[in-house]
């Protein structure tokens, strides 16, 4: 059955349906954009025009998105901006530009472009939904009772994309300290993956290496290869 369906026919009802049944602690609110009508219409658009084929990816984890980034498009690392310059898909969400989504643009044109690129790799999350404290963007292990309360929707999550025939030898980790160490421990309960490579996480990368960019993006380029 899952061979048959494009990743595409994957992932599009799998986002539309994402809920989280945990309590949520006080003051922390849940970036869902998957109920909004524009943003399913352009996830439809976007991973039909990459993902509808079954060929298999290797993941790329990030922490949660973003408040100008998948947790306004729908789509990980992909702010409005690039949306519609590099990925040719109009919106009418507000331009604001998000530091994430901007480097790994920078990678996906140094790799090949992005039909190229996304013909290998898929970027999820370890909690596909993101979060946001005060108005401003919360990780998933900066709250302890967050992160516990939330393992069974990530655990699910997770276990979910995999049957989608995606490739488990080697998944790589934006974010080399508190991602990585918790999806580390992750895996060896959960056995997602034979092997997770870790890569600065954009958001570093642009706010404290940006005179090094070339650098940092020969890092991902370099590392990449691995799959």
């Amino acid at each position: 059955m899952f061979k048959s369906m494009t990743l595409a026919n994957h992932i599009l009802p799998f986002l539309q349906n994402l809920k989280i049944e945990a309590t949520i602690p006080r003051g922390i609110e849940v970036l869902n954009p998957y109920q909004q009508p524009e943003v399913v219409e352009l996830c439809t658009r976007f991973y039909t025009q990459y993902y509808n084929d079954t060929n298999p990816r290797t993941l790329i984890i990030g922490i949660n998105p973003g408040r100008f980034g998948g947790g306004l498009t729908g789509i990980p690392f992909t702010d409005p901006i690039r949306l519609q310059q590099v990925c040719g898909i109009e919106n009418h969400l507000s331009k604001k530009p998000e530091l994430s989504s901007e480097f790994i643009y920078l990678v996906i044109a140094a790799f090949g472009g992005v039909e190229k690129f996304y013909s290998k790799f898929y970027f999820t999350s370890v909690s596909p939904l993101g979060f946001t404290q005060n108005k401003k963007n919360l990780n998933y292990y900066d709250n302890p009772v967050l992160q516990k309360r939330l393992k069974p929707f990530m655990t699910t999550c997770m276990h979910t994309q995999l049957n989608w025939g995606l490739k488990t030898k080697t998944a790589f980790c934006l974010g080399e300290g508190d991602n990585f160490k918790f999806l580390g421990n992750w895996n060896k309960e959960e056995k997602f993956f034979e092997e997770i490579i870790p890569l600065p996480h954009p958001r570093f990368v642009m706010q404290y290496k940006r005179r090094q960019l070339d650098k940092f993006i020969n890092v991902y380029l370099n590392t990449l290869k691995h799959t």
